[in-house]
């Protein structure tokens, strides 16, 4: 067994090439092969978003606090609040973050197909970003 006492692992900034604005990342989990999930909890300042991207084995987003916006790509934007759960299909497009003036913190968990996890794309576009929301209606992908 191996325990990671909290504080033992440092933060990290969100790296400028794949995130907009202020981005805390405070990975939970990565253990060795043959396991393939890893877990981080990521703080997006207000303003701040991922890259559009994908996930070779899809993502699970646990939201922990805040408000922020989450979008598949053909899809409205939506809103996303503490205790909502998102799940992101197998490489479909999407990005997520915090809303214009609300930050939001979640916990993102994803399983590594041949040791990539996440496929990063282009940035998400101030007017894609500032588009208008949508509300949420659940349905099957």
């Amino acid at each position: 067994m191996e325990l990671k006492r909290v504080g033992s692992m440092p933060s990290i900034t969100g790296p400028e090439a794949t995130f907009t604005g202020r981005v805390r990342i405070e990975m939970l989990s990565t253990p060795p092969a043959p396991a393939r999930v890893s877990a981080a909890s990521v703080t997006f300042e207000p303003g701040a978003r991922s890259a559009w991207h994908t996930h070779p084995l899809g993502q699970t987003l646990i939201v922990t606090a805040g408000c922020g916006w989450t979008q598949c790509e053909g899809e409205a934007k939506v809103e996303i609040r503490a205790g909502d759960v998102i799940w992101c299909p197998p490489g479909h497009k999407h990005w997520h973050g915090a809303t214009a003036t609300t930050a939001m913190t979640h916990i993102a968990v994803q399983e590594a197909l041949d040791g990539v996890a996440v496929v990063w794309l282009d940035k998400v576009a101030d007017e894609d970003y500032l588009s208008p929301v949508a509300e949420w209606h659940s349905h099957e992908h």
